[in-house]
């Protein structure tokens, strides 16, 4: 037999019976993907955020908790939190969300990229089983689905394209899990809408889950909780992509004056009791009154924070919620805390000419 026969047979032999192995195998791989690891979330932002459970033990250690202030009275039933790099937000995260008590956690987050993926309108719910934690992979809450069954076509669609670009939700994952280590979550974004749109939506996310509550017997603050995240104002005429945001300018006293608007905003609309009308009033300040696409003033969540309390505001059946502000800092005046040993860092500057806003808030 010649070597070019040989050859002729040998190929023939690994036609047969290798190529169906290695489909077969890669079947099998494909299957266990899905089943074990396809469905969790990985981390989007591994440069700003914490993704180990030795990287969290050590933020923690290196923040001074003597000044934090201790909110006494019940836990959150729905809380206000940034989702920056850790170094420039620093000790917001846990000084509010240790009042997060409750194990059951609805998460609403900001959709930056949706208008790239043509979405607006809509709550945009995932199918992941399960997210990326420090210590573990953090459950998605089977009442998820119930909650978007109640939504489903109307108020609501699945996106995990979307809820896998985005980092605003797994930015809270860390310092909850770090306070909870059995938390399961329902993370939800909310793209641009038209303030008619939020209050329905809210009022329609309101009513599912006060369904899904009654079903489970879950107390709201004890069982469950709202957290909703977002940056306050993004600030400056330096690396936004050839935006100029400094309102006021860049030098001191327009920084001042922009810090003294950050304030009539949250003391005017997320301070004290939750009213629709401070809704309306929170989106006259941050969104373009002739297009509610464009910012007015450049919160992230103009449309992730009036879902959320519009949806607390109902869900509360007319009682309102106090909100107590638990701190506002930027990425300019707060202590940064150092990240660049243990493997983090920033995803963008913080000058006078570029910086973001912090504001931490709690309701109960």
């Amino acid at each position: 037999m010649t070597y070019l026969k040989v050859m002729k047979i040998s190929k023939s032999v690994f036609i047969t019976l290798i190529v169906p192995l290695i489909i077969l195998l890669s079947c099998m791989n494909g299957r266990y993907d899905r089943k074990e690891t396809g469905k969790i979330r990985p981390l989007k932002d591994t440069i700003g955020f914490a993704q180990y459970s030795w990287q969290m033990d050590s933020l923690m250690a290196r923040m001074d908790r003597k000044g934090w202030k201790r909110s006494a009275g019940l836990p959150w039933k729905l809380a206000i939190c940034p989702h920056d790099d850790y170094t420039y937000v620093g000790t917001l995260y846990p000084e509010l969300l240790q009042n997060v008590k409750a194990p059951n956690l609805i998460l609403i987050g900001v959709a930056h990229k949706a208008a790239q993926l043509g979405i607006e309108d809509s709550l945009i719910f995932d199918s992941y089983t399960a997210w990326k934690g420090p210590w573990k992979n953090v459950p998605v809450s089977p009442v998820r689905e119930e909650i978007f069954n109640l939504l489903a076509k109307k108020f609501a669609i699945i996106n995990d394209t979307m809820q896998k670009v985005e980092h605003s939700v797994e930015a809270m994952i860390p310092f909850l899990q770090y306070f909870n280590r059995n938390i399961t979550i329902v993370p939800i974004l909310v793209p641009s809408m038209n303030p008619e749109r939020m209050e329905v939506c809210g009022k329609a996310l309101a009513d599912a889950i006060r369904t899904v509550a009654k079903n489970h017997k879950w107390e709201w603050g004890t069982d469950f909780a709202i957290v909703v995240t977002t940056d306050a104002v993004h600030y400056g005429n330096e690396d936004w992509g050839g935006i100029n945001r400094a309102y006021f300018g860049c030098d001191e006293q327009g920084n001042i004056k922009a810090r003294e608007h950050e304030s009539g905003i949250i003391d005017s609309c997320l301070k004290g009791e939750l009213m629709p009308e401070k809704i309306r009033l929170f989106s006259n300040y941050t969104l373009n009154t002739e297009n509610f696409r464009e910012y007015k003033w450049t919160w992230c969540g103009r449309y992730s924070v009036p879902v959320a309390l519009y949806t607390s505001c109902y869900l509360n059946n007319g009682k309102p919620l106090s909100g107590e502000l638990i701190g506002y800092s930027t990425s300019i005046t707060s202590a940064h805390i150092p990240v660049d040993d243990i493997g983090m860092g920033r995803t963008a500057i913080a000058t006078s000419c570029h910086w973001v806003g912090y504001a931490a808030l709690g309701y109960r």
